[in-house]
């Protein structure tokens, strides 16, 4: 697959509107996931850089069982690690035959924006609810880290506290993300949750032998 044009396409766009405008492209070709990023434009925005891991999106497509239901999203948004908020949108990039191939991704800082709207509605005694914004990882580790912290939240109770089912329903989270596509994701999943390797995959395969029994 050349990605020549996505990568004319992010100098453009980026050029158009300005420094603020992250542009970032995801070959998902390769065989090393940690390394998905071959263009970015604008990277400052995220702290990322061309040979950068994957983001949860980038995840969560890799992991899809069924690539052709994966819609273009746009206009959701993310937060960085200092607290900047980011108006995204992912475009999935497909060959020919319409299989996935890669990902196109814009994410505009709407920071200041957001900013000076509150100033502005603050004048006017206007209340908006606010949204809530998913985190966006600088590298392949942050992301991983972020995803066990929403496996515990999911379980809702501290690793120290969890018993088996409640670790089992933690890694099947995880293993349904993508985590374990993350280069020795096991190793520090396995750590933080106090069991070794061999659960560890018995834990996924349960996973799996419950899909099959659904």
């Amino acid at each position: 697959m050349d990605f020549a044009f996505y990568k004319r396409l992010a100098q453009s766009l980026a050029a158009q509107f300005g420094e603020n405008c992250e542009v970032v492209v995801h070959d998902l070709t390769g065989g090393d996931h940690d390394k998905s990023i071959i263009a970015i434009e604008n990277g400052h925005v995220t702290h990322r850089q061309v040979g950068d891991g994957p983001s949860r999106i980038v995840l969560e497509a890799l992991q899809e069982k069924d690539p052709d239901s994966l819609k273009d999203e746009t206009g959701y948004l993310l937060k960085t690690h200092d607290g900047r908020i980011l108006k995204s949108s992912t475009i999935y990039i497909r060959d020919d035959e319409h299989r996935l191939v890669g990902i196109f991704g814009i994410n505009y800082d709407i920071t200041e924006m957001l900013m000076a709207e509150k100033a502005i509605e603050s004048i006017l005694n206007h209340k908006v609810e606010p949204s809530i914004p998913e985190r966006i990882p600088t590298n392949v580790n942050d992301l991983l880290d972020d995803l066990i912290e929403q496996s515990v939240a999911i379980v809702g109770k501290p690793v120290v506290l969890m018993n088996k089912d409640d670790k089992i329903k933690a890694i099947q989270f995880l293993n349904q993300q993508g985590a374990f596509l993350v280069t020795r994701s096991g190793d520090k999943v396995s750590k933080y949750f106090g069991i070794s390797k061999y659960t560890l995959y018995s834990y996924i395969d349960a996973k799996i032998e419950n899909g099959k029994e659904a």
